[in-house]
């Protein structure tokens, strides 16, 4: 590797880890098996208390205000400690911080399970934030440390696969809890998972950290805290209250402010937290860039194929989880295809060929999407678009971890999580706008009905089916709202086509380069 590219990780002040002994075989199977459960776990519990809104609102007596807020205080604050607590699994021991993850995410979970009341619900769910932050970049960052240069792309492959496909995966069993038993039982998936894991991680996952020549770097840790956790709630905030809301714009001015700081901070630190040069690196920009876009796209297709499932095709929740299925799995199995192709013919085209796939997907969910043709109209589409999230998502997140040097694996794999929930927020604003705004502009009120109902029904197909329940324009109605939504919907497919088309060409020409694919990540002296 160039001396450019390893002159950040000199100045980063740490030395390499004492000499360890290599885990065999059996024993790197049981760790990946372990980490991806742990992983599971918490994947599963950003995802399961979508299912459970209504029940959860009754019970707890919960304003949908206060109902978001429990989903979002545990995405808030799993994105803001991820960072510090990836740098904290470096210096103390990957290990001990996953076992401590472990510990306070299951009891956060079991407090969330038995919860009497919005307020305990509330603090059980940033106590599990906590614990998942610990839990996530350490995950990956004992991959990146332990496994071998000839396995460790197979095996970030199977993690990829199990964070981009487990979110639909613990969707569906949580509704299955949810169906037959109760929202209180959703929480025992994340403790059985968590049980499971810090039983094996205890007795068979090695240590790894390494030996930092400086302090903590404090400053730079809160500063990365304020900026994320600002602006995750203004993109979390931002599509419900308005973008021109008080809270909203506060927010983003703390989040540009916090971030101008941190990036000043840490050009000067002589130990930083993270090192803003190496995103001159090609590998880290276009790795970062190609999942944040991904996850967006993959976020804002979930929340328009939610509702056309169930407004417009009459489904259930479980059955409309158990419809996405077909993409998480065949993202979960292409994921493990991808390092294999990379290795034939390049990280740059593998993950630039995904990209093409999924744009292709969505060009074909926009043309192809009809209410007659229900959910075989919109199948094939998710079907291209998994494989191709499978192709591009591995070595993305190779490419991230390889550009950070061994003594910063925790940060490297905390910013490939930052990252995506980044993406993640960013879909459900962006696109959801998109698709928000084009269904109001298409509705067409039929004949004889009232202004009210009108503005209404105007505001989503949900508010319409429920506008028409029992009306003499029902009929009328429902139509007008579900060619309102394809329309929309076509709208929203088109834009994301587009912008994963702008991420293709940015990947052929910034993506890793040939030289560099192969190299192992820049070790401090």
């Amino acid at each position: 590797m160039s001396t450019a590219t390893r002159q950040p990780a000199i100045e980063s002040g740490a030395t390499s880890s004492p000499a360890q002994t290599v885990p065999g075989p059996r024993e790197r199977r049981i760790l990946l098996i372990a980490v991806c459960i742990a992983l599971m776990a918490v994947i599963a519990a950003v995802t399961g208390l979508n299912v459970a809104q209504p029940p959860l609102a009754v019970d707890l007596d919960a304003s949908q205000s206060q109902v978001l807020w429990m989903i979002n205080t545990y995405a808030i604050t799993l994105a803001a400690l991820l960072l510090p607590l990836g740098a904290v699994g470096d210096r103390w021991g990957r290990k001990p911080v996953l076992v401590a993850g472990l510990i306070v995410f299951g009891v956060a979970n079991m407090a969330s399970a038995l919860a009497p009341s919005t307020p305990v619900m509330l603090a059980a769910r940033f106590l599990s934030g906590v614990g998942a932050a610990a839990i996530m970049p350490v995950t990956l960052s004992l991959i990146t440390s332990i496994f071998p240069e000839s396995e460790r792309s197979k095996a970030i492959g199977v993690w990829t696969g199990v964070a981009g496909g487990g979110g639909v995966i613990g969707m569906f069993l949580s509704a299955v809890l949810v169906d037959y038993l109760s929202w209180r039982w959703l929480f025992a998936l994340p403790v059985v998972l968590v049980l499971i894991a810090l039983v094996m991680t205890i007795r068979s996952v090695p240590d790894s950290r390494e030996r930092p020549m400086h302090a903590f770097d404090l400053v730079g840790a809160l500063l990365s805290i304020i900026a994320v956790m600002a602006w995750t709630f203004a993109l979390h905030e931002g599509p419900v209250v308005g973008w021109s809301a008080i809270g909203t714009l506060s927010a983003a001015a703390f989040g540009a402010a916090a971030s101008v700081a941190f990036v000043a901070w840490e050009r000067r630190h002589p130990a930083p937290l993270l090192d803003v040069r190496l995103f001159r690196q090609r590998r880290l920009t276009s790795g970062s860039v190609s999942l944040l876009i991904w996850f967006g796209v993959q976020s804002g297709v979930f929340i328009v194929l939610y509702p056309f499932f169930q407004a417009v095709l009459g489904w259930s929740g479980l059955r409309a989880t158990l419809g996405l299925m077909p993409m998480a799995v065949l993202m979960m199995g292409f994921s493990g295809v991808a390092p294999r192709l990379a290795a034939r013919i390049g990280a740059r085209m593998t993950m630039a060929g995904g990209i093409l796939l999924g744009a292709i997907g969505l060009a074909m969910m926009a043309l192809q999407v009809s209410v007659p043709g229900g959910y075989l109209s919109v199948l094939p589409g998710m079907i291209v678009m998994g494989i191709g999230m499978g192709l591009s998502m591995a070595p993305s997140t190779e490419a991230i971890t390889r550009s950070l040097p061994n003594d910063r694996q925790g940060v490297a794999s905390a910013l490939n999580d930052v990252t995506r929930e980044f993406g993640t927020a960013l879909g459900v604003a962006l696109l959801g706008a998109v698709f928000s705004a084009g269904y109001a502009t298409a509705f067409a009120a039929p004949p004889g009905l009232s202004a009210d109902a009108a503005a209404a029904a105007q505001r989503g197909i949900a508010n319409a089916m429920e506008v028409a329940n029992g009306a003499p324009y029902a009929t009328a109605l429902q139509s007008a709202a579900r060619q309102a939504f394809v329309d929309g919907w076509q709208q929203a497919m088109w834009a994301g086509a587009a912008v994963m088309a702008l991420l293709f060409v940015f990947v052929l020409l910034r993506g890793p380069a040939a030289i560099d694919e192969t190299s192992e990540p820049a070790h401090a002296s």
